[in-house]
């Protein structure tokens, strides 16, 4: 895997390398980042492997009623973007074990300090839609990564993940359709203007 390779040269030359895997929704971001993240763990002699997913950012149900966003759950603002960068510069320091928020998609709600990066972690995945997104509040995110990987894939193939996948959140087949149509593919062109910032780009898995 080239984008394995690469990693690994980077090991060569800091002490904590950040690595971004960022794309549109459906496109295989998070089977690359968790083959990744189980490929060095299971090195001989490896450190543990630091995981951080952006979703465990998302604003819960109850914030997302209060805002009156809770209909377009996953764009932008419907993220605590600054309390992301502020986690990820605190990652970038190695100080200090840090403790990282997951999401639980089943029922759509982050989980606090579910997953944690000690200070031992040479390397970082951090998995997330926004990462190279040039707006306010997420413009601190790209220059805390030392590689920016974008996946990409088949517009059909991603709809059709999508569709399995909010199915299985307890939509029926008419809303997962409803939702694909006007949320996940208004995120996903937006995505599509930050593939130009990723320093490699990759077929999802």
């Amino acid at each position: 895997m080239p984008v394995r390779e690469d990693i690994s040269a980077l090991l060569d030359t800091a002490d904590r390398v950040l690595v971004g895997i960022t794309g549109p929704p459906g496109a295989g971001k998070t089977t690359l980042a968790r083959t990744l993240v189980d490929d060095f763990s299971s090195t001989p002699g490896a450190d543990a492997v630091g995981y951080v997913p952006m979703d465990g950012f998302h604003l819960s149900n109850a914030v997302l009623d209060r805002l009156g966003r809770r209909d377009r759950k996953g764009a932008p603002d419907t993220f605590d973007a600054a309390g992301f960068v502020a986690l990820l510069a605190r990652i970038a320091d190695g100080e200090e074990t840090v403790y990282v928020p997951d999401f639980d998609h089943t029922v759509g709600e982050p989980i606090a300090a579910s997953l944690l990066v000690p200070t031992t972690s040479r390397l970082v995945i951090v998995e997330g839609n926004y990462l190279g997104l040039d707006q306010p509040g997420w413009d601190g995110v790209r220059p805390l990564l030392h590689r920016l990987v974008y996946v990409d894939a088949d517009a059909e193939v991603r709809r059709e993940r999508l569709l399995k996948r909010h199915i299985a959140a307890r939509k029926t087949a008419a809303e997962a359709r409803a939702w694909i149509e006007t949320v996940d593919e208004a995120n996903a062109g937006l995505i599509a203007g930050t593939r130009s910032l990723a320093d490699v780009v990759v077929d999802g898995l």
